[in-house]
């Protein structure tokens, strides 16, 4: 088959796959300008060379491979990016976590690839695979803890998160239904991260809210829980960096919560 006739699909194929790139990208950096620039090198190397979706790969397992060899020799995490004193101090902070940590644990749980896979996109070995998340996970979970705020109108849903958070050694600050809620709450008590969904009761917008909120209050870590993930994963707008998918699986929750908090205000990274 001629190069005419296999480039548009693989080409769409990589479209597809290309918001969730973005999403793994900017939790690794904290950032959604300095996510989006990786993003953007893969498919600039993608271009020159396709030779990653040569080996019997799927198209989302050589993104993410390829991804991954210009993340490596680059020296990541990416601080002289993003100048900001909070995600300089994060970056030094993640600097002592042992290496390729938070890669594996992203990949299995928010991203949610197999061991295999992942042993192909970081290219190591299972073993490797699983020490590496079992570390991210002692970690991550036990390295910072904070104050979060849960902007949800479900009840069991908000217990679930609730309970998730505080499992975690974080205390909930408060639980919004409404956008109007939900600023009241961070205004009384300014959380270090916020958890939020988008679709609020009252019909009134979780991104609406959040950016009420941090108006007020200052620019905090958001995680965004969305059944529409691929819609605030354009690049093209000012986006979230972190962003859990609908219907949600607790390692999941645990994961975004526990890497976003890394990126927590400067005071919560001094007192770690």
């Amino acid at each position: 088959m001629s190069d005419g006739d296999t480039t548009p699909d693989l080409s769409d194929q990589i479209a597809g796959e290309l918001p969730y790139l973005r999403r793994y990208a900017r939790a690794l950096t904290g950032a959604q300008s300095s996510g989006d620039k990786y993003a953007v090198a893969t498919l600039e190397t993608i271009l020159q060379d396709r030779s990653v979706f040569a080996d019997d790969v799927s198209v989302r397992v050589g993104l993410f491979k390829c991804f991954h060899a210009i993340w490596s020799s680059s020296g990541a995490p990416m601080a002289e990016i993003e100048q900001e004193s909070t995600f300089a101090k994060a970056q030094a902070y993640l600097g002592n976590l042992e290496k390729n940590t938070r890669e594996a644990l992203l990949l299995s749980t928010v991203e949610e690839f197999s061991i295999a896979d992942i042993s192909t996109i970081m290219q190591i070995s299972r073993d490797e695979v699983r020490h590496l998340i079992n570390v991210a996970r002692m970690d991550m979970q036990s390295a910072i803890s904070g104050r979060v705020l849960v902007i949800e109108d479900e009840p069991i849903i908000a217990a679930d998160i609730s309970a998730i958070v505080t499992d975690l050694g974080h205390e909930v600050t408060g639980v919004g239904r409404t956008r109007t809620s939900a600023v009241e709450l961070g205004k009384q008590t300014k959380p270090d991260l916020i958890l939020a969904d988008i679709q609020l009761a009252d019909n009134s917008s979780g991104i609406d809210a959040v950016n009420d909120l941090l108006k007020a209050i200052g620019d905090v870590p958001v995680i965004f829980i969305t059944a529409f993930p691929e819609r605030l994963l354009t690049g093209e707008r000012p986006e979230p960096a972190f962003l859990i998918s609908k219907p949600y699986k607790e390692d999941q929750v645990k994961s975004a919560v526990s890497q976003a908090m890394f990126f927590a205000s400067t005071e919560t990274l001094k007192n770690a």
